[in-house]
């Protein structure tokens, strides 16, 4: 591993404490109950309060031989470097765990997160590809 990997790296475990940060003071002034979009409005409000640059509703398109063949919507992309997908459910399914890996691919991008608010306290997957 060269220098430059091992401090990408480190930038993205600090962007992924941060995120995890900035959700669990989501939920605990939230609670749990509301609508995805509630808690992907105010996560991107919270990282933005704390430096950290975050873009919703980012669209990524899937190519088949050049051509564009349908697009993915992620709920955030954070430093341009993590995909954050808010989920509000029981429990998470092999589902969300698929759709992380199609927003990598088709972002080119190999960290994801998976947080759910459903629960009083929020959970959270890390997805690399």
């Amino acid at each position: 591993m060269n220098t430059n990997e091992h401090e990408y790296s480190q930038n993205q475990d600090g962007i992924v404490r941060g995120v995890i940060g900035a959700a669990y003071c989501v939920s605990n002034a939230l609670g749990c109950g509301f609508l995805e979009k509630v808690y992907q409005r105010a996560l991107a409000l919270e990282l933005a309060k704390v430096g950290i640059r975050a873009q919703s509703q980012v669209t990524f398109t899937v190519l088949y031989r050049g051509q564009n063949v349908g697009e993915y919507i992620a709920d955030l992309v954070v430093e341009d470097q993590v995909v954050v997908e808010l989920k509000c459910v029981d429990t998470f399914t092999s589902e969300h765990l698929a759709q992380c890996l199609y927003y990598l691919k088709a972002s080119n991008l190999r960290l994801a997160l998976l947080i759910n608010f459903q629960k009083t306290k929020v959970e959270w997957k890390r997805i690399i590809l």
